[in-house]
Formats: structure tokens, sequence, C-alpha cells
């Protein structure tokens, strides 16, 4: 009969953080898309001079794109270093969030940009 030898390694809150910020994360991504979509319109409607068809589509490409960059990237920094107290799972889930949720704004901040840009761009064009 073989025993194998089990190394006990103490309980840790790792998981737990991981089921809290991954929601948390979705739904802020989801709420901003839903926002800065629903009212980015009104730029591809006039980027496009009233062309409703490509406006929306256009639109929608970018809502996928807003989408996949900041999951990807949510994703990307999900690493969470042993948590062994319900404290450092709040301070932990706090700072990783906080720190997603400015990038988040600053990823909105830049589609409004490009949208401004757009429109600007398209207004040149039928004022010479």
């Amino acid at each position: 009969m073989i025993m194998t030898a089990t190394i006990l390694t103490p309980a840790t809150y790792n998981f737990s953080a991981y089921m809290i910020y991954l929601p948390v994360v979705l739904i802020l991504t989801v709420t901003v898309s839903q926002f800065l979509f629903k009212n980015s319109k009104t730029f591809m409607m006039d980027i496009f001079h009233q062309k409703q068809d490509i406006a929306m589509a256009t639109n929608s490409l970018f809502k996928i794109g807003f989408y996949l960059l900041n999951i990807g990237f949510a994703l990307c920094i999900i690493e969470l270093y042993r948590i062994e107290t319900v404290e450092s799972l709040v301070v932990s889930l706090s700072e990783k969030i906080g720190k997603f949720s400015i990038y988040l704004g600053i990823m909105m901040f830049l589609n409004l940009l490009l949208f401004l840009k757009g429109r600007r761009h398209a207004s040149h064009k039928t004022n010479p």
C-alpha cells in the first residue's frame, strides 16, 4: 500500500474574491457600455449624415469592441494574491475594482473623444 503525503494549506478567500470581482466588473462594463452607446447614436447620425443604417451598424461595432477590450482587460488583471482574512478580501477587491473603474472611465472618455472627433471631421467635410 502506497501512502501519499498531502500538504495542508490554510483556507483562503481567493475563490470568494473571484466570485465577487467577476460579476462586478461585468456589470460595470455592461452598464457603462449601454449608457455610452445609447447616447452615442446622435453622434453617429451626425457623422454619417443621417444615414441610420450605417450609423447604427458602426455604433454596434464600437459597442462590441468596447465589450471585448474592457472584459478582456478585466480578465487579464484578475489575479488576486493569497487572501487570508475578510479584511484583506475587502481591501483587495476595493483596489482591484477601483482601478478597473478608473480604467473604464478613461475608456469611456476616449470613446467620447472619438465620437466628437468624428463629428467634427464630418462637419468640416460638409462645410468647406
